[in-house]
């Protein structure tokens, strides 16, 4: 299916799973209602670990073998966990036998990409395997100034002494090069369309640098034929180095105070960020049996480790000038003498606005006419342990699992100076589930799961807040049956699902001290979820899903709030994909294809009603397309998506931030295989 549709990024792969959307343009998604984004240890893995991974760009497919949402608070899997899933990628592995293929893909906007991959043998015995994966992307964008170049070099390697040991080696390294789309701004009194979907609000001279590393070490090995032993461990790297000009959430104001609908307050940054992520789990496998009982047992422990380094700095220009040579963030139109008039005699932006009715907003700015400040970002440190036990248990039709973890889980803040704060937060995670086959086609199962992510330590430390607080805690009943069909050809599963977020922090609404919380939000997301995929015939497969999505904060501070019964940001009540592909097999046109398919979606809100500027995203259906034609070992793809060129938005939070989607796409990509 990656293939077929000439998918690239995880987020052109999850669109074929139900329950799982995009949030914004970011590597970020809506799962079950609740939001996973990267640059987190609670919602992106790689081969099960906790991986660094960027937020703001989408992540690569290059040397990806297949992507895995693990739906619901994976925590009792895990540790800290999203409560709507997870996302896990799982590499490409060495093979014994020989593969070369390499492939290129041109397309709309200048896009360039060129993928190689190359796997086999490294010693006659075969007891030392290869796999090199090489990959270069590059675009111009349909998005003004948001064309960005990405480098990807993965090589990895395989010992295989015998029969019951495996060591294995994985390397992975990253550039990108570009700018960091905060998304489309429309007009304060306008609607979506009143801005074209290309205007960005970067600069020329803008720019995102992110550096990924990762080195993976993992040994397999079999005592016997029933016992095993697993132990891996990842060391993650992400490094930023940006300068940006980006909406400050806000319109301009005028001299009495009156919002300016066309003019976009701004803000510039330069910024640098380190983070080093470690992470180490191992886990002994053990099977027998009672009786006609069948048992596995697996007990384990993993460690994770994040550090955000020293150096980690940024610099913000922000708000309004002052005569005093200082900027502020708000304007008091009653001391209008504090501050710089333009010539219109309304307050002077540190930044120059954004004029929406002006197309020359991207050109180069000259920053050291801004007046910055320093913003302190203290190193921290966030480490857990967690020690896990699961029993799966085969009796004739019944299959139960039943796990148990307990997690510690600690953040140090301001880490080796002088005001270092350390907070431990833990908790003891269930998980419960049961498979019974009715007949060779269907199987029943029900799952109960608990979650588990813990407050973060500035407000843990932050005496004003009321803390400590409890973890944020998370609860998912599932029902549902899967089914194979047709020789195991067509599988269909369904799923009823029930989830609930407690422990979500508000505002107590304390005018002595507008810090203070109070922990009493509640959540809750439920729905239906079908999935279909298979093959009708063996040169005819497709995929289908749909998924029902009622998502709404259900308990807050006061009980008044705007937000209460509202559907959760981004995320629509109904979801749809298709994907079918056909192959001809026999006359003149053998082995000619055409796939054909149509993603949609139902409105979906923004950040509802906590902030001003609140938007509603309409509902959409996108037409995709693609041909294909293989001679002997070259394979030629044609795809086409957004065929009927529909202008529509993936989601966003509000009117100056929107996230629209691409207008019509196509792509042309040729794979040779040698």
């Amino acid at each position: 299916l990656v293939l077929d549709q000439g998918a690239t990024t995880v987020n052109d792969v999850v669109k074929n799973i139900s329950g799982v959307n995009q949030y914004t343009f970011y590597n970020d998604f809506s799962i079950r209602g609740f939001r996973t984004t990267g640059n987190r240890n609670s919602g992106n893995l790689i081969n099960g670990m906790r991986a660094q991974t960027s937020l703001w760009k989408q992540q690569s497919l290059a040397n990806i073998e297949r992507v895995e949402v693990i739906k619901g608070p994976a925590s009792a899997l895990f540790g800290n966990a999203a409560p709507g899933g997870v996302i896990n990628r799982v590499t490409k592995k060495p093979l014994a036998e020989t593969r070369r293929q390499v492939s290129t893909t041109v397309g709309s906007y200048a896009t360039f990409n060129a993928y190689a991959d190359f796997t086999g043998k490294l010693n006659p015995k075969g007891s030392l395997l290869y796999r090199l994966n090489l990959g270069y992307e590059n675009t111009d964008s349909y998005r003004d100034l948001q064309g960005g170049q990405n480098f990807i070099v993965a090589p990895s390697f395989s010992y295989v002494p015998n029969h019951r040991t495996q060591f294995n080696v994985d390397v992975f390294y990253q550039q990108y090069t570009g700018k960091i789309d905060r998304g489309q701004s429309i007009f304060g009194d306008g609607d979506l369309y009143s801005v074209p979907i290309s205007r960005s609000l970067s600069a020329a001279n803008d720019y995102l640098k992110e550096r990924l590393v990762n080195i993976t070490l993992g040994l397999t090995h079999k005592f016997t034929d029933r016992i095993s032993f697993n132990s891996t461990y990842l060391n993650s790297s992400y490094d930023e180095d940006m300068q940006e000009h980006n909406q400050a959430n806000a319109y301009v104001l005028n001299a009495d105070s009156s919002q300016n609908n066309s003019r976009v307050l701004m803000q510039a940054m330069i910024r640098k960020r380190h983070f080093r992520n470690n992470s180490f789990n191992n886990y002994l496998n053990v099977g027998f049996n009672t009786g006609r009982a069948q048992h596995t047992l697996l007990v384990g422990w993993d460690y994770f480790q994040t550090d955000l380094l020293p150096g980690t700095s940024a610099l913000t220009a922000r708000g309004y000038l002052l005569k005093n040579g200082k900027t502020t963030t708000k304007f008091n139109k009653s001391k209008i003498n504090n501050y710089v008039l333009d010539a219109d005699g309304n307050p002077k932006t540190n930044v120059p606005y954004f004029d929406l009715n002006n197309t020359t907003g991207n050109s180069i700015k000259d920053i050291s006419k801004y007046v910055f400040t320093a913003d302190e970002i203290s190193p921290y440190r966030q480490y857990s342990h967690g020690i896990y036990l699961q029993e799966q248990l085969r009796y004739g039709p019944l299959q139960l699992l039943l796990g148990l973890r307990q997690e510690y889980f600690t953040d140090i803040l301001n880490k080796q100076r002088n005001n270092e704060t350390r907070t431990t937060q833990h908790a003891l995670i269930p998980r419960v589930g049961a498979v019974l086959t009715l007949n060779k086609q269907i199987n029943l199962y029900g799952t109960w799961v608990k979650g588990f992510e813990p407050q973060s330590a500035s407000v843990q430390s932050n005496p004003n807040t009321g803390a400590p607080f409890s973890p944020e805690q998370s609860q998912l009943f599932e029902v549902g049956a899967k089914s194979d069909w047709f020789d195991h050809r067509l599988s269909i599963t369904t799923a009823l699902f029930h989830l609930t977020k407690n422990n979500t922090l508000y505002n107590a609404g304390d005018a002595g001290n507008p810090d203070l919380l109070m922990q009493v939000g509640e959540e809750v997301s439920k729905g239906v979820e079908v999935d279909v995929a298979g093959e009708l015939l063996p040169n005819w497969s497709v995929v289908v899903n749909y998924a029902y999505t009622d998502a709404k904060i259900t308990k807050t501070a006061s009980g008044t709030e705007k937000d209460l019964g509202m559907q959760r940001p981004n995320t629509p009540r109904h979801a749809a994909n298709i994907w079918t592909k056909y192959i001809l097999r026999h006359g003149p046109l053998r082995n000619l294809g055409i796939g054909l398919g149509v993603n949609a979606n139902s409105e979906r809100f923004g950040q509802v009603g906590k902030r001003a500027n609140t938007i509603v995203y309409p509902g959409y259906a996108l037409l995709n397309a693609a041909l294909y034609y293989r001679v002997r070992s070259l394979q030629l793809q044609l795809n086409a998506d957004n065929l009927l060129n529909k202008t529509y938005w993936v989601g966003g939070y509000d009117k100056l931030r929107s996230f629209p989607g691409s207008p019509f796409f196509v792509k042309a990509t040729a794979t040779y295989r040698f």
